[in-house]
């Protein structure tokens, strides 16, 4: 996220200004539409790498929250249900896909911008 923000030039905030816009005006209608696609994604990315997490949600909430990752991890060590696990390791999969596919679809890869 900090990479696509340094990637706004100061001067397009300080022509907003010179134009005549607030600050607020000038955020909402100049900054944050370049700087959007790069939130998205960031938050995207941290979505995706907290899929697989089931050590800390176990440690924190104690083994009566019901995650995804947790229970392909009963299927696979305790009950050895490999075709559950592989059931629910796929859905996670293609719901993860499908929020990746809606992202860009919305944003669009090619406006994104990184450093």
């Amino acid at each position: 996220i900090y990479s696509v923000m340094r990637t706004i030039q100061p001067s397009q905030m300080k022509a907003a200004y010179s134009l005549g816009a607030k600050p607020f005006t000038a955020f909402r209608r100049v900054y944050l539409p370049q700087v959007l696609p790069g939130v998205m994604a960031g938050c995207l990315l941290t979505f995706i790498l907290c899929l697989g997490y089931y050590i800390t949600p176990a440690l924190i909430g104690g083994a009566s929250d019901q995650l995804f990752s947790t229970f392909i991890v009963t299927y696979v060590n305790l009950e050895l249900n490999w075709e559950m696990a592989s059931a629910l390791t796929l859905i996670l999969l293609v719901f993860t896909l499908a929020l990746f596919g809606i992202f860009a679809r919305i944003l669009g890869l090619d406006r994104l911008k990184l450093v």
